[in-house]
């Protein structure tokens, strides 16, 4: 490959499985300016043909098959493609740990023997399950409390066994709440389980009312508070671990504002950013939900050298809500 340099990185073929989804489609973008080769890999099960980055290549396939398309011409591969529902993983495990895991170990398997040498991969807060603490680090006890938070805490084991035995050279991270969107792209997810969608679709009238989910905590409100870390700010991430990966390690790092907000403060923005009525509806506590869930973000600073800088709901939100007025599907 070419070893041009573009902000210090040399150019790359990266492969961005599940490219097409949320998350997946703004890392692909970022990918794309930073002047990266980018081939999206997605059955568009969950992803949108539309997300696909203009200038990338498509190919719509399963993760299982990842050894048709990946050979010695890639340099790396940005992991997206996951089953993502909690309730959905507890009521078929199985399909979690035949995509997740299965899935993984299939890509795995065609990077290895394709050559293919750096890996980020898309891990989530769910591998630390219920929290005692409420800043969680990357040395946080991981006890998952769903198949979805055990098949990605799977998969990490994975890929350490990978970068000990080949030399891969791999960053996993660990999202918290990401919100947000980044030009044309943004989050349609279906259903949509998200806190500030879902009082987005308040705000556009395609749902009655929000539910709040407990009062009581002990927090200054009375609900829950978690991390939200704006969509850019997490693809600027993987950028960051892309450069940083190196052989024979594999690096863990939460990604987060390292600061939260609660279910009331989301809401209240929501209504200043929209001017829109946001009914509520106090429902009972969910099991399982922590009264607050939080990152340090410490290691992402000091090991990939990244700094949040949209972390303001106001602008969370305002991105969010400009995304959902003009794409309905």
């Amino acid at each position: 490959m070419s070893s041009t340099p573009i902000h210090d990185t040399p150019v790359l073929k990266c492969l961005v499985t599940g490219g097409a989804g949320y998350v997946g489609s703004v890392v692909a973008a970022h990918l794309l300016e930073a002047g990266h080769q980018v081939t999206v890999l997605d059955d568009l099960s969950t992803g949108f043909r539309a997300g696909v980055p203009a200038g990338a290549t498509f190919i719509e396939g399963r993760i299982q098959d990842a050894a048709r398309h990946l050979d010695d011409s890639y340099d790396a591969v940005l992991h997206f493609a996951a089953s993502s529902q909690v309730g959905e993983s507890v009521a078929n495990p199985a399909k979690y740990w035949e995509n997740n895991v299965g899935g993984t170990l299939a890509l795995l398997t065609a990077m290895r023997d394709a050559g293919v040498g750096k890996l980020v991969f898309s891990s989530t807060a769910a591998t630390y399950g219920e929290p005692t603490e409420g800043l969680l680090t990357e040395a946080s006890v991981t006890a998952p409390t769903n198949p979805y938070g055990a098949s990605k805490l799977a998969v990490d084991h994975m890929i350490a066994g990978m970068c000990a035995a080949h030399g891969l050279a791999a960053v996993s991270l660990r999202y918290f709440n990401v919100a947000g969107s980044y030009k044309e792209f943004g989050e349609r997810h279906d259903p949509e389980t998200h806190l500030i969608p879902l009082v987005l679709q308040v705000a556009q009238g395609k749902r009655e009312a929000i539910s709040v989910f407990g009062e009581d905590y002990p927090t200054p409100d009375g609900t829950c508070v978690r991390d939200y870390i704006h969509v850019a700010d997490l693809a600027e991430a993987h950028l960051d671990a892309l450069r940083v990966a190196a052989p024979g390690e594999h690096l863990v790092c939460n990604l987060g504002n390292g600061s939260g907000f609660s279910v009331r403060e989301v809401i209240e923005t929501v209504r200043k950013v929209t001017g829109k009525e946001i009914p509520e509806v106090v429902a009972p506590r969910r099991a399982g939900d922590p009264a607050v869930l939080v990152a340090s973000a410490r290691a992402a600073h000091e090991r990939l050298g990244w700094t949040p800088t949209r972390s303001g709901l106001t602008g969370i939100i305002t991105d969010a809500w400009n995304f959902a007025r003009t794409h309905t599907s």
